[in-house]
């Protein structure tokens, strides 16, 4: 069976999960905070085990038009759920509106959950209540100017929880949004990389599994794994392709830096849960002492801003001991996301390029600061 899938993914970086299942050999569509493409079982656990920065993967049930709750309820219980759901599957619904008739978002998701299990019952021959006390399949009605997308969750938690952080610091990044701001530069593994305000090391960390090529799932389980029609071994199969893949002997030359010391024994720990501990190095430091002789190195930063920024002075006093600390490294590509748009003023620079991003619910820019690049012989 093949099926219409969909990864969803914060604005801004949806091109990027569209490159990633290019490179995993789909095509894809993609759309504002998602993109679309097709297979079997395998290329669900595959999408689910490789995307970095993704959010969630998904099963297009149907797609229709409806203005009425009729409308709604009938060509909801028209669709095929018993190709997905057991007579026992739990089916929690989740829904959202947007320029709507159908606005109530309440009323909407009891529609559906309604018209499902009328067609479980009428496939299974029950009446009354279904138990739902089998496997999880969270299904969300998702309209837009009257068009309903029904889709079914094959994640679960997040992608972005990758499993190996074990603590954190105030307000991390998250991991597939750290994926992608590394995604967006020139980094490549036989390069240096430099986290100089690293927090609890995620952007080192993530660093280091691009570098090494090993699925960001690797650590963890999926929903998807409990129901009865993915078989256990083609999650065995498509975890040791993965293992198979991962290229463990690469030398990588990562840094994360942090004037905190207590965050730099986080990071460590963190590393450490992800296998990675031989690969990130972590170091206490104030951000104004970073030198180095390397060349063509990346420089990325994720410093306070938004709720994390306490002071501003102290903030944009870091700002200006970072303009100062990487002015003389010429051939280093520096990037910078902040919600701050005045930035540049305190770095002293105007930055190459800024990109547009939202990290969480917060708008951010990546200033971007290109170095020389290394002339061919």
């Amino acid at each position: 069976m093949t099926y219409k899938l969909l990864a969803t993914a914060a604005s801004g970086i949806e091109a990027l999960v569209g490159d990633e299942l290019k490179k995993l050999g789909y095509d894809v569509q993609v759309e504002n905070g998602r993109a679309r493409f097709e297979g079997g079982k395998e290329d669900i656990a595959k999408a689910n085990l490789w995307l970095r920065t993704a959010d969630r993967v998904k099963i297009i049930v149907g797609e229709f038009e409806a203005k009425t709750f009729d409308d709604l309820f009938e060509q909801t219980k028209a669709l095929p759920w018993d190709d997905y759901l057991s007579m026992d599957a739990a089916f929690p619904v989740s829904g959202k509106s947007i320029k709507s008739t159908l606005y109530s978002v309440p009323d909407v998701q009891k529609i559906v959950n309604k018209a499902i299990a009328e067609k479980i019952k009428d496939v299974y021959h029950r009446r009354g209540m279904l138990p739902e006390t089998g496997a999880k399949f969270p299904i969300e009605v998702a309209i837009r100017d009257d068009k309903v997308l029904l889709t079914i969750d094959t994640t679960g938690p997040s992608l972005f929880k990758r499993g190996y952080r074990i603590e954190k610091g105030g307000a991390p990044i998250k991991e597939n949004m750290a994926a992608a701001l590394i995604m967006l530069t020139t980094w490549h593994k036989d390069r240096p990389f430099v986290d100089p305000t690293c927090g609890s090391g995620t952007i080192p960390i993530e660093a280091a599994l691009i570098g090494h090529n090993i699925a960001p799932g690797f650590n963890r389980s999926f929903l998807c794994e409990d129901w009865d029609w993915m078989p256990k071994e083609l999650w065995r199969k498509v975890r040791q392709d993965a293992e198979d893949q991962a290229d463990y002997d690469v030398e990588l030359d990562i840094l994360g830096t942090d004037i905190d010391a207590s965050m730099i024994e986080i990071a460590k720990a963190n590393a450490l849960e992800a296998g990675l501990s031989h690969s990130v190095k972590f170091k206490q430091m104030q951000l104004a002492d970073f030198k180095t002789d390397k060349e063509f190195g990346v420089i990325i930063s994720n410093p306070p801003y938004g709720e994390r920024m306490g002071d501003p002075e102290d903030v944009y006093q870091l700002y200006r001991e970072m303009g100062e600390a990487f002015k003389p490294l010429e051939t280093w590509s520096k990037y910078i996301i902040t919600s701050d748009l005045d930035f540049e003023e305190h770095y002293g620079k105007r930055a190459t390029k800024k990109r547009k991003l939202y990290n969480g619910y917060i708008r951010t820019d990546y200033f971007q600061y290109w170095g020389k690049r290394p002339t061919r012989k």
